[in-house]
């Protein structure tokens, strides 16, 4: 067999390391990339934060560019002040005058509800036993206050404890669960909803209108109010309609979970990466100057390495690294930009007249704007955040898939869930619009929308169908 060499020419892409962060970073939301960063402080003393510093004036090699002056930024904050700019932003209470109110709001979550109901059990004049079955209780309750077993079963478990050498009745036990459903809040210690909202009213002056009837209907008619059978209610009851409304009223003025109140909020804050303002009636998008972290050379570092030329090899690499890093955040900041004033020009009509405006828009239709793949542009719009005059919305809330309409143009189908929503608020309580319903209005506007499309978009929604939106 002969042997012989052949040359052959072949391309293959290869991605470096630095393209390689370029891409992580690109897909990471601003809390995740500030931990990234945090590490690469602690790693590389080639890097260091611009703090003391104008966030976007020179001094060393720096991430981020001003892109607003800072009077305009707090012209777009101050404008942008109502319920919805305290969903996203951290920094909506972050100025807030009344100090006592945040004490108090912070003490709040300190205390748990078995904290709770233990301090009023150790005011409570008891004997040990006594003492010691209500603390079991207490510890089986859950987040919400429900008892989340039976009698019978925590009596079976807590057989082999030694309280006194005698086993504990099931008697005892409820004894002891009815001391616990006195304390606060009330309707803690429930073993259902039923019971929960019926030691509520229990809790009520007896003096309050149509007590009586309230509890009789939470004891033996609260699945047919669950399902919206205020006819099959008011008939079994004998009630008027008048008194149906009250007694319905002072239901659902009860908490169903009293014990959600001491749970812990896992508050999520988002910080939004792009501001949207209205400028010289052009609708502009600037970055965030709090979502982009300053970076720089550290010039210390960097100046021993500039006196020491050809030794220090692993602050040379340090030093690349870093550079890498500066310019791959300032990078990924552009990218973000570039993808948000796209979609803002787009979605114009939705920053005038708001979510019935919203028109159809693909990944592909920014990629080709913006002259990026497909991927790229997937990335920037995970997690990552736009405040608006119109509240704090995700990139990706702003790509919808399209609907056809009768005149053989196309609409959003955000557009249509905001137009279902809209119809469905105006409709006559009495007599509710059905899906088929639905779907024939949205016809005689010129828009082709199938019932089921319509009961999957209410869904989305999580608007009732017809029959459980009825009032009585």
């Amino acid at each position: 067999m002969k042997q012989s060499l052949q040359l052959k020419l072949h391309q293959q892409l290869t991605l470096t390391p630095q393209l390689q962060q370029s891409i992580r970073l690109l897909q990471l939301s601003t809390l995740e990339l500030s931990q990234e960063i945090s590490q690469m402080l602690q790693e590389n003393p080639m890097l260091e934060r611009m703090d003391g510093i104008d966030r976007f004036e020179g001094g060393g090699e720096a991430a981020g560019e001003e892109t607003t002056p800072h009077a305009e930024r707090d012209e777009i904050y101050d404008e942008m002040a109502w319920g919805d700019r305290n969903v996203g932003s951290s920094h909506a209470s972050a100025h807030d005058d009344d100090e006592d109110h945040d004490f108090q709001h912070a003490d709040t979550h300190q205390t748990s509800l078995h904290q709770h109901l233990f301090s009023q059990l150790s005011l409570t004049p008891l004997g040990e036993r006594d003492r010691r079955l209500v603390s079991l209780l207490i510890e089986t309750l859950n987040d919400d206050g429900y008892l989340g077993s039976s009698l019978e079963e925590i009596a079976e478990l807590l057989a082999d404890l030694p309280l006194e050498d005698r086993g504990i009745e099931p008697l005892e036990l409820s004894t002891a669960l009815k001391l616990l459903q006195s304390f606060e809040p009330a309707g803690v210690g429930a073993r259902g909803l039923g019971e929960c909202l019926w030691l509520q009213l229990n809790a009520l002056p007896p003096g309050t209108p149509n007590l009586e009837l309230a509890k009789t209907m939470v004891q033996a008619h609260l699945p047919l109010l669950a399902e919206r059978e205020y006819g099959k209610i008011k008939k079994l009851m004998g009630l008027t309609d008048p008194q149906f409304i009250q007694i319905r009223q002072l239901i659902t003025s009860l908490n169903p979970r009293p014990g959600a109140a001491f749970s812990p909020l896992d508050t999520r804050y988002v910080v939004p990466d792009v501001l949207v303002k209205k400028v010289k009636g052009l609708w502009i998008a600037s970055l965030n100057p709090d979502a982009v972290p300053k970076l720089r050379i550290n010039e210390m570092y960097a100046g021993i390495l500039r006196a020491n030329r050809g030794g220090g090899s692993g602050l040379s690499a340090q030093l690349q690294e870093a550079r890498w890093l500066i310019k791959n955040v300032q990078q990924r900041f552009e990218t973000i930009l570039r993808v948000s004033q796209a979609i803002v020009d787009r979605q114009r009509m939705f920053f005038e007249h708001g979510e019935v405006a919203m028109r159809p828009l693909t990944l592909k239709e920014i990629a080709e704007t913006v002259e990026l793949h497909e991927s790229t542009i997937s990335r920037v719009t995970t997690q990552k955040y736009m405040m608006t005059p119109r509240g704090l919305f995700e990139f990706k809330y702003f790509f919808g898939s399209a609907l056809a309409t009768e005149e053989g143009g196309a609409t959003s189908s955000t557009a249509i869930r905001a137009l279902i929503k809209q119809v469905i608020e105006a409709e006559n309580p009495l007599r509710p619009m059905s899906d088929q319903a639905l779907s024939e209005y949205l016809g005689k506007q010129g828009f082709v929308v199938a019932r089921r499309t319509v009961a999957k978009y209410r869904e989305l929604m999580n608007i009732p169908p017809a029959n459980q939106r009825k009032s009585c």
